[in-house]
């Protein structure tokens, strides 16, 4: 499937060598253990020189004016390297559900900022997950607990969804508390953040907000997870080749070589099936591109522990970091279980 033109092909290369020189696995690891969960220099980095946060805002709000195509080539260069960053969080979610909102007004304030790399933060999920909403609002006052929230901590905005809509909270309004949630995935930094009684500004919102937003979100999931994938079959292939028993490169192994083709298969249909959610932006596309893409993230880090031996799933190793990605990213937004009935419904079964 074709997928990188000309520009997206550029843009790729310039995040990956960004990345290669300034988030390799040292630096994953010291990034995760600062106050934010990220290296907020890289951050400034990226959004400087190349402007990811900006990507898919348009110009009039101080945007690149691309599209969420060029938005899904950084994701999965982060995925790659399992980079941690505000950029799935705010430079996609929180964006996107102000553009989705058709609110002008707050997109002319809010989106400046955040193309230029400040943290804006969508409040959504409760205990349950993204099936529900964790807030309520009553009045424009919000009261509730939202879970899992990416970046919650260190945003400098908060956007609230709700079963009556979209809201704006400044996170220094008396009533928001929030703090940071320990993880599975130390990569990926998690916040709750909760309302008493706090005041909001509601802003306009389609009906259709949430089924729109989530087209978005699980598409450029499904990109992080590809470029993880990809990574994990590389480190595996590579060490097949080194490691050596009865005189042999495992690598040449007849059985080791089936697993490894196996792996890749599963890395390039995840790609194919992540690239059409991407290019057609439907809701469906992208609820295929969450299932497929989890399974098989889920599936290659498995196989690379296994084939990378029992070291692979030690502190040191970093393909259990990758193991983590994998099964953390598979819940984020919704268990893939839970889009299943779905698509059985769409597919008239």
């Amino acid at each position: 499937m074709t997928f990188d033109n000309e520009e997206r092909a550029a843009l790729r290369s310039s995040v990956r060598d960004l990345l290669s020189k300034r988030s390799n696995s040292a630096a994953v690891r010291r990034a995760v253990t600062t106050e934010h969960g990220y290296d907020e220099a890289l951050w400034a980095t990226l959004c400087e020189q190349i402007g990811v946060a900006a990507l898919a805002i348009p110009e009039k709000y101080d945007g690149v004016g691309a599209s969420l195509l060029e938005t899904h080539v950084v994701q999965e260069e982060l995925g790659r390297t399992l980079t941690p960053s505000p950029m799935l969080g705010s430079a996609v979610l929180a964006a996107q559900a102000l553009l989705l909102s058709g609110d002008d007004e707050a997109c002319a304030r809010l989106l400046p900022g955040i193309a230029a790399g400040s943290v804006a933060a969508l409040c959504w999920a409760g205990p349950a997950g993204w099936s529900g909403f964790g807030v309520s609002a009553a009045n424009c006052k919000l009261s509730g607990t939202a879970s899992y929230v990416l970046g919650g901590e260190v945003a400098d905005v908060l956007l609230v969804l709700t079963a009556d809509g979209l809201f704006e909270v400044d996170p220094a309004t008396d009533g928001v508390s929030r703090r940071r949630v320990p993880t599975m995935d130390p990569t990926r930094a998690l916040s709750e953040v909760r309302f008493d009684d706090a005041s909001a500004r509601k802003l306009s919102s389609p009906t259709d907000l949430v089924e729109q937003l989530r087209a978005v979100m699980l598409t450029a999931l499904s990109a992080e997870q590809v470029g993880a994938a990809s990574s994990a079959l590389e480190q595996t292939v590579e060490y097949a080749k080194s490691r050596k028993q009865f005189g042999r490169a495992i690598g040449s192994f007849q059985a080791l070589k089936h697993r490894m083709a196996d792996m890749y298969a599963l890395v390039e249909t995840a790609r194919s099936m992540s690239y059409a959610a991407a290019l057609s932006g439907t809701h469906e596309d992208a609820v295929i591109a969450k299932v497929y893409c989890s399974e098989a993230l889920q599936q290659v880090a498995a196989e690379a522990i296994q084939l990378q031996g029992g070291i692979a799933i030690t502190w040191e190793h970093d393909t259990q970091l990758y193991f983590k990605r994998a099964h953390g990213s598979a819940q984020l937004f919704g268990q893939p279980r839970e889009f299943l009935p779905g698509l059985a419904e769409a597919a008239g079964l």
